[in-house]
């Protein structure tokens, strides 16, 4: 894994930043707050894989005996990531929300799950046997 330095933290808490401040652009401008919704479902899409991985065996031996419940949480995740693209596209063609407004609040939300991920990635603690 790769290690963390203070500029990887100054960089994805830039991204990060940037990230909220495009979704909270989207609904201040148009004065609509419905795509703040998004910022929830990708702050909770990571937690399934967090509980699952907790949940699952870490027995080397048996390899398959917790594949169920990580297949559970990457489901879980998925459904949570997937559902923060579609709301912002759902609530524009509904009328709800600008196209524009839906653009800023889709690439900020990825932008703060791309980031949650990386944090995640760099600050990994690796297991001893």
């Amino acid at each position: 894994m790769p290690a963390a330095g203070l500029k990887t933290i100054i960089a994805l808490s830039f991204v990060l930043a940037v990230g909220f401040l495009l979704v909270i652009l989207s609904c201040a401008l148009w004065h609509v707050y419905y795509p703040l919704l998004v910022v929830g479902t990708y702050v909770l899409a990571p937690v399934p894989n967090w509980i699952c991985s907790h949940c699952a065996n870490p027995d080397d031996f048996v390899e398959s005996s917790g594949a169920a419940v990580l297949d559970l949480g990457r489901f879980c995740t998925g459904f949570l990531v997937v559902m923060g693209i579609a709301l912002p596209v759902i609530l524009a063609h509904a009328g709800l929300i600008n196209y524009a407004a839906m653009t800023m609040s889709v690439i900020g939300g990825l932008l703060i799950y791309g980031t949650i991920i990386s944090f995640a990635m760099f600050f990994q603690e690796e297991q001893e046997f």
